[in-house]
């Protein structure tokens, strides 16, 4: 069976690290013409997929955008979904989920289920309960050759009072890459938001080393921060950057996707 981090490497090889973010806020679905509604979230989620289809390889749904429309957006979702499994894409469900005991089992079979219509390649979690609380999830991530990628440091303002925060003269945000670093197989992920400088969150040794985690870098397009210094923004780590970019390629609506895909790729 495949792991995680091949499948990662092989959709990167072929397609470049790009990552199309999949965000059907009001805004953008108002920008497309598309109703605010569970339906128009559908049809912005399978426009985005038609043109990620041959052009990326990794897909970044946030979740929010679908789960506001209840059980309506949740059926929307899991038909995304299966469209992109069957154009095998890989998805990184971007939900943030973090808890601990039964409670995370029961996100691990939503997420990771065999049978589950929300099965993804990975997932995005919050480790602030705890590191260790997001070990069972990892573990039935690798079960089918998915991975997690841990919120270290976000690209909101408000972060850095807790994710700076020092313990024992670490950051918290280092101790969750540390943490990945140790448990990970190229599974175990970490988000660092390309427009926070890594210097204020204690995570400098991004630059100057190789990390060999899978970073998860939103931040790029309408929040500031540019592709073409993907290198001077993660150094060392570049390598590892899956960059995400939403708004910076569906803002100007279905049409011009495609060719905003092409051309952000370029700039890596």
């Amino acid at each position: 069976m495949i792991s995680f981090g091949e499948l990662l490497s092989q959709k990167k090889e072929e397609f470049g690290p790009l990552c199309l973010g999949i965000d059907p806020s009001e805004v953008e679905l108002n920008n497309w013409g598309l109703p605010d509604s569970a339906v128009g979230a559908k049809d912005f989620g399978l426009r985005c997929i038609d043109a990620a289809d041959s052009r990326v390889g990794i897909i970044k749904p946030q979740v929010a955008f679908f789960e506001r429309f209840g059980s309506a957006g949740y059926l929307a979702l899991e038909e995304v979904l299966q469209a992109a499994r069957d154009l095998d894409l890989l998805v990184i469900a971007d939900a943030k989920r973090g808890d601990i005991g039964t409670t995370m089992l029961g996100y691990a079979q939503a997420w990771f289920g065999d049978d589950s219509p929300l099965r993804v390649n990975a997932l995005t979690v919050s480790p602030y309960l705890g590191a260790e609380s997001v070990f069972e999830m990892l573990d039935h991530a690798r079960d089918v050759s998915g991975g997690i990628f841990m919120l270290s440091a976000t690209s909101n303002s408000e972060a850095s009072s807790v994710q700076a925060a020092e313990i024992k003269g670490e950051s918290v945000a280092m101790g969750v890459l540390r943490t990945a670093v140790e448990k990970g197989h190229n599974d175990f992920g970490v988000v660092i938001g390309a427009t926070q400088s890594l210097s204020d969150f204690g995570l400098e040794t991004i630059l100057t080393k190789d990390i060999a985690v899978p970073i998860l870098a939103p931040g790029f397009g309408a929040q500031g921060a540019d592709l073409e210094d993907l290198k001077a923004l993660f150094g060392e780590s570049a390598i590892n950057v899956i960059p995400n970019m939403s708004r910076g390629l569906t803002s100007q609506g279905p049409q011009a996707m495609a060719n905003l895909i092409d051309r952000a790729k370029l700039l890596i």
